[in-house]
């Protein structure tokens, strides 16, 4: 029977993926880890308090439950990096370096860790990104992803660590309030929509970038994790993407729905954030490797948000 631990089960995907592990291994196989719980429903029965930084309490929770694979997803989201680059290191490298030392020395089956469109950079090709290509990150966020990678590909071919990757692009989703990075945008509007309200866009209107929705990733997420070993061959992080728009398009899309809603551009430290970042991605080898291909576009996406947000308690904390 496997034990798996979720580590930042509180967070924007975390606390979906919780969620459907629970439907696939039983919640009582589950042991979700943060150091908050959620709010309200979102909690999980099984639920222990963990900063990444304390190897030891690490080791422990994983001996305690007798855990067999680990979904890390504690991090410091690009945006908040900026502001706070030494505790954004601190938690992305040395919290994934205990990971991986504890998941070594204690025989762990599988983990999955999460990069980020944030390791391409200036220099990287913008449209089609490749899953081999210039990776020059400008910020901690990004910096301290591509290090991500580089340590759990060393890992796989030094250890033998069976860690697996996917490098998101913004996700959108309405479980969870966003956590502090530069797409956050693209759920911030739909709470504004839905409470009548004007929403100041921190991106300039034609600023388009990869995105996917939280289904689509929670599921490209299990389905890397539960394919063969054989049949991954990027030990990196693979490439995965959905759709790509702006944040003009993802109003006019809202707008549909709500043809009074108005938004206002005021863009900030995070539009150069965001125009260091593709504007689409080839995720080829995903789907020759493993199948990937994406369900959500843009219309799909938004009517599905709007039919979950207008009944949620989150509306009234955001």
């Amino acid at each position: 029977m496997e034990k798996i631990l979720v580590i930042g089960a509180s967070g924007q995907l975390g606390s979906e993926l919780t969620i459907a592990l629970s439907s696939i291994y039983g919640e009582a196989n589950i042991i979700a880890a943060d150091l908050h719980k959620p709010h309200g429903e979102e909690v999980h029965p099984i639920f222990e308090h963990l900063d990444v930084i304390d190897k030891k309490t690490l080791s422990d929770i994983i001996l305690k439950h007798r855990i067999t694979q680990i979904y890390h997803l504690a991090a410091i989201l690009s945006a908040t990096g900026e502001k706070h680059p030494g505790l954004a290191w601190r938690v992305n490298i040395e919290g994934l370096m205990n990971v991986l030392d504890v998941s070594r020395d204690l025989k762990i089956k599988k983990v999955y860790w999460p990069s980020s469109i944030a390791v391409f950079g200036p220099s990287t090709p913008k449209e089609n990104t490749p899953q081999t290509t210039i990776t020059d990150p400008n910020t901690v966020y990004g910096i301290s992803k591509l290090t991500g990678e580089r340590l759990v590909e060393y890992y796989y071919y030094h250890y033998g660590l069976d860690v697996r990757s996917l490098r998101y692009p913004g996700l959108i989703g309405y479980k969870a309030l966003p956590g502090g990075g530069t797409t956050d945008y693209a759920v911030d509007i739909f709470y504004k929509a839905i409470k009548g309200e004007q929403y100041s866009c921190f991106l300039d209107k034609d600023t388009s970038l990869p995105m996917m929705y939280m289904p689509d990733a929670v599921r490209a997420t299990l389905e890397i994790m539960e394919s063969d070993a054989d049949r991954i061959t990027v030990r990196s992080s693979y490439n995965v993407a959905a759709v790509s728009f702006s944040p003009l398009e993802l109003y006019n899309t809202i707008k549909e729905s709500y043809p009074e809603f108005s938004i206002e551009y005021k863009p900030d430290f995070r539009q150069e954030i965001a125009l260091s970042w593709p504007k689409s991605i080839d995720d080829s080898q995903a789907g020759l490797d493993w199948g990937w291909n994406p369900e959500f576009d843009l219309q799909k996406m938004a009517k599905d948000m709007i039919l979950h947000l207008k009944d949620s308690e989150l509306i009234i904390l955001q």
